[in-house]
């Protein structure tokens, strides 16, 4: 019986004692065991299948963790984690007091630097590097990046720093011609037409950066990638090598639906097939929801533009751009650009709608404030992935941006509680709004299967109440008002429910008679107490000299790390037992 190498080793340092010709067997059993654990336990898939040989051939050449290396984004680190440490609790990978799906420093010291979202690889690389420098520390620094995140406004200011740094660093571009999505744009055009240097009919980009440019060379062949690691590993300064793969290598239904196959959830380890639901029973999820309402939108209206970075398909834009592709944009990972892009347009008479995952328009926020709320435009931000995401964890969560947003003047922000209310608050936004509007909405499934209805305009800024009580009013906002409605019903409490549904401007008519008639107001958000709902009725309550108790539940001050949402939810203290226990004692 052939030996197990692969459990043999605990740290690189194992690794480096077998000979290179054991090193595609352990390729093929890391492959393996990555295969094993994400077919039941979900995951990132096809990204880390994609990079085996290159994780084997890095800690193999380099001497990590002196050698510093960083990841990208860290979906593709999988193979990384198993071979520095963390093996034996893999299967933990994701879960609630688990380890991180991504690369955390906390977690070991060969995760050099935090990941989650794109296109820092390189910045963070780069200040090692000069940091060794200064300290006269002997030491290499490799940074691995994608084709799709490379393309990003971040990696480019980095590379251009970097070009006359001198510094000490290894760039690796891991090129297989896709993100989550396929890769957009021109730098990918450019990177699918290079053979070798400068076979392309024009200057290498790279060595126009002062890059020593190497490649491309095939990611897969683990003694081409070991001989040239070695002479990387031997050369100075700022230098760039080239390297092709292939998203999801080791498993056909992978290679073949890389798309699918990021994280395809569970999946036969053998065959690779994913089980096939049937979900014509269950509600639809938000971001369809979207998808579909934006398409129906744009049929009745010519000015409505798409616009995503990167995430058509996680976004459900691609419905609308299999429909319309001339009005439906995917501008590659750059949050910056789809902003001012839709500001920009905006300007021209158009209705933009900008889908951005909520944890990535912070990386836009300049651009919201100076080049759309100042001039008042009236693009639709349209935020997916709002509240707490389960187990991408803390660099994922859409914690912040109630918070982020209501301190921004000329901006309106609403949140539906269910999909009745985004379609119509979608439908309201293009409407002939005059200032900016976020909508923005969770990660899973509405509660109402019946959500095709006849569109509604929404008075801006207006709520709703859902239930009358007495001394007691629960105001939430968004889908965690289902559960508020679901636990006074089940429960026959008396208590009054307000489903705010905007934060900005609030309902001041509805809030003065709350506080008329109710001793006891409990605020209840999906986002931060610091800032966000609760922060804005105990703003307004001092303004009134509001008499009575206000009571904030939300997401504390600390980042909430990874799990199941309803754990979570308990975690922060925005569950169903916390409400009740707190209305109980009122």
């Amino acid at each position: 019986m052939a030996r197990d190498l692969l459990s043999t080793i605990h740290d690189p340092v194992d690794l480096r004692r077998f000979r290179e010709s054991e090193l595609p067997k352990i390729a093929q059993e890391l492959r393996e065991f990555i295969i094993d654990i994400v077919a039941t336990k979900e995951g990132h898939l096809g990204a880390s299948l994609g990079v085996v040989e290159l994780t084997i051939a890095l800690h193999y050449v380099f001497d990590t963790p002196n050698d510093l290396l960083v990841w990208d984004v860290g979906h593709q680190a999988y193979g990384h984690k198993i071979l520095t440490g963390r093996r034996d609790v893999f299967h933990t990978n994701r879960e609630l007091n688990g380890i991180s799906g991504f690369p955390k420093r906390s977690e070991s010291e060969y995760d050099t630097f935090g990941v989650g979202h794109s296109s820092t690889s390189i910045s963070a690389a780069l200040g090692m590097a000069m940091a060794s420098n200064l300290q006269s520390n002997a030491r290499k620094h490799i940074a691995v990046i994608g084709d799709a995140s490379i393309a990003s406004g971040m990696a480019f200011e980095a590379l251009n720093h970097a070009g006359v740094s001198g510094a000490d660093l290894l760039v690796i571009l891991n090129d297989n011609a896709i993100g989550i999505d396929p890769a957009v744009g021109a730098l990918k055009d450019y990177l699918t037409k290079t053979k070798s240097g400068k076979e392309t009919g024009r200057d290498n980009i790279f060595e126009a950066l002062n890059f020593d440019y190497s490649g491309p060379i095939d990611g897969h062949d683990l003694p081409l990638l070991i001989n040239e690691l070695k002479r990387q590993k031997s050369s100075k300064g700022p230098r760039l090598l080239h390297v092709r793969t292939t998203k999801g290598k080791g498993l056909k239904q992978a290679e073949l639906d890389q798309v699918r196959y990021h994280a395809p959830g569970k999946f036969d380890k053998v065959t690779g097939d994913i089980p096939q639901r049937d979900d014509s029973e269950l509600p639809p999820k938000f971001q369809d929801v979207f998808g579909h309402t934006l398409l129906e939108l744009a049929h009745q209206n010519d000015k409505i533009i798409g616009i995503t970075p990167a995430m058509p398909t996680g976004s459900s834009m691609k419905i609308m751009m299999d429909t319309y592709p001339d009005r439906a944009f995917d501008v590659g990972i750059a949050e910056q650009h789809a902003v001012t892009l839709a500001a920009g347009m905006a300007t021209q008479g158009l209705i933009p709608f900008c889908n951005i995952y909520s944890t990535f328009l912070q990386r836009a926020y300049d651009q919201v404030i100076h080049d759309v709320a100042l001039q008042k435009l009236p693009v639709v931000f349209c935020l997916d992935r709002a509240g707490l995401v389960g187990q991408d964890g803390a660099t994922h969560h859409g914690a912040f941006d109630l918070a982020y947003l209501n301190c921004i003047p000329d901006l309106l922000i609403a949140a539906p509680m269910d999909a009745v209310d985004l379609r119509n608050l979608m439908f309201t936004a293009q409407k002939g709004l005059e200032l900016p509007i976020a909508i923005r909405y969770p990660r899973g499934r509405c509660h109402i299967i019946e959500w095709k209805q006849d569109f509604k305009e929404i008075e801006i800024g207006s709520s709703r109440q859902l239930s009358n009580g007495r001394n007691i009013a629960v105001l939430s906002i968004g889908p965690l008002g289902v559960m508020v409605q679901k636990l006074i019903k089940s429960e026959d409490l008396n208590v009054t429910h307000i489903d705010m549904r905007f934060l900005k401007p609030l309902d001041a008519t509805v809030l003065d008679e709350v506080f008329d008639k109710h001793h006891h107001v409990i605020t209840m958000e999906d986002g931060t107490k610091a800032g966000g709902l609760g922060s804005a009725v105990c703003d307004y309550a001092f303004a009134k000299a509001y008499t009575g108790k206000i009571h904030k539940l939300g997401l504390p001050d600390s980042f909430i790390e990874q799990g199941p949402t309803s754990d979570l939810h308990k975690i922060a203290g925005i569950d169903r037992e916390t409400l009740l226990k707190l209305i109980e004692s009122l």
